[in-house]
């Protein structure tokens, strides 16, 4: 296995930090890096919000589901899927373009998504640590309101950067799937109870299956974060519906 096959293997979340600063080469670097991912039609349909402002830092820590670790990350990234740029140079140029749709927004998200991990693999080569905040999707017009953000503007991704402490480095990666419940060859396949088992078992830690998934169905899909984040990526998919 080489050396990136290893980093990837290795990547985990890291919600505790030094207090250590990522420096301004180090972040020129994570950044160039991720302008570097592929990108439909070399658009680029995003923009990176660097997050510098600790008051910013702070608000976004509370609209994120009150997550305290978002405001001690030495690093704040905010990977806005945006489909305004290209229109508003398309009308600048004189030309009358649709009104940026759907498709145009799940474009723009994929490409935010795929600069995000470059982003992250970088700074992994750098020795800095992240994680990946979803809860950025939530509460829509707080968001919006922090971030100036504009219509056909979607905040898909947040990463907050950081050098992991010694617990945050020691800790067990959680497993994954196997991919034989991952991998389906030559179309999607439904999967039942057993199998559906056998791709979750990993995740239960020893406790009967039932109680565990139980317990995750409630903190998770069933959680007001999660329904909150539905309604507010709702909210924002109505502007492209125009």
């Amino acid at each position: 296995m080489n050396e990136i096959l290893q980093q990837l293997a290795r990547r985990k979340s890291v919600r505790a930090y030094e207090e250590v600063p990522v420096t301004a080469e180090e972040k020129r670097l994570i950044l160039e890096a991720a302008c570097q991912a592929p990108t439909a039609g070399n658009q680029q349909l995003y923009t990176i919000i660097d997050v510098t402002s600790q008051p910013l830092k702070d608000a976004l820590a509370v609209s994120c589901d009150d997550q305290p670790f978002i405001a001690k990350a030495p690093m704040v990234l905010v990977f806005c899927a945006d489909c305004k740029k290209w229109y508003d140079a398309y009308r600048d140029a004189g030309l009358s373009p649709r009104a940026p749709g759907a498709g145009d927004l799940m474009l723009a998200v994929t490409d935010a998504a795929i600069a995000a991990q470059n982003a992250v693999t970088a700074a992994e080569s750098l020795g800095i640590g992240s994680c990946y905040i979803g809860d950025i999707m939530e509460r829509c017009q707080e968001q919006r309101r922090l971030l100036s953000l504009p219509d056909y503007v979607f905040p898909a991704v947040m990463l907050v950067f950081g050098r992991p402490t010694r617990q945050q480095a020691d800790r067990v990666k959680p497993g994954r799937c196997p991919l034989e419940q991952i991998v389906h060859q030559n179309g999607y396949r439904s999967m039942e109870g057993p199998e559906l088992r056998r791709m979750l078992d990993h995740n239960r830690k020893g406790r009967p299956y039932e109680e565990w998934l139980t317990a995750f169905w409630k903190r998770k899909y069933e959680s007001d974060f999660s329904r909150e984040m539905t309604r507010s990526v709702a909210e924002y998919l109505e502007q492209y519906q125009r």
